[in-house]
């Protein structure tokens, strides 16, 4: 049977190495809920050519301990750090809040002043310890610019529609160095909700 679109696919985690020696993996999710991770049926390799089944084992410490099928040993479960896990999109519940959305499904909209101006993509959502920023690619510029996720600068999401409408504050799609927030933690979240891809960490236990 054919393995899902890898264009379809949501990372919702990552292996950071094995734990213990029967098999187990540690696992760092990217989802609200850590437990989370194994709701939404069997797990994908990137190109969605290697699926596994999950059980959870165990909380620990950076993440999860689970059972991954076809991984019996230290060895095998040591092999595949490193390997990000995904989920279909369809596997995913819709968001129960009008204001909430998952990262995968901001990533790629068009953004367009409230004249209609293209003002870029969405690239990422970071979060700089002060609230969540769209990462917005602008062709041309010398580099991405930092659009608040709030109400008032992103009063309209089309996920449909394939954009969002962006009142952006002053100096954000301006090439002004210090209107750019110093890098801190990785995370996101307004009215936005999900998935976040951090760099797998590693040690074992």
């Amino acid at each position: 049977m054919a393995g899902p679109d890898p264009q379809s696919l949501v990372c919702i985690g990552a292996i950071a190495g094995a734990f213990g020696v029967r098999g187990e993996v540690r696992i760092k999710p990217f989802t609200d809920a850590p437990e989370a991770i194994g709701d939404y049926g069997p797990l994908y390799t990137e190109d969605g050519a290697r699926c596994f089944e999950i059980s959870l084992s165990r909380s620990v410490k950076g993440g999860l301990a689970v059972w991954l099928s076809g991984v019996k040993t230290r060895e095998q479960a040591e092999a595949m750090r490193g390997t990000r896990l995904f989920v279909p999109r369809a596997a995913l519940p819709d968001p129960e809040e009008e204001d909430d959305f998952y990262h995968a499904d901001l990533v790629g909209l068009r953004v367009e002043d409230l004249n209609g101006a293209d003002l870029g993509k969405v690239r990422s959502v970071q979060n700089y310890g002060a609230g969540d920023f769209l990462e917005i690619f602008r062709p041309g510029a010398r580099r991405t610019a930092l659009l608040p996720f709030t109400l008032a600068a992103v009063p309209k999401v089309d996920v449909a529609g394939g954009r969002i409408i962006a009142d952006p504050p002053v100096g954000v799609f301006e090439d002004d160095e210090e209107s750019r927030p110093a890098r801190g933690a990785r995370q996101a979240r307004r009215r936005g909700r999900g998935v976040n891809e951090d760099p797998p960490e590693g040690g074992d236990e």
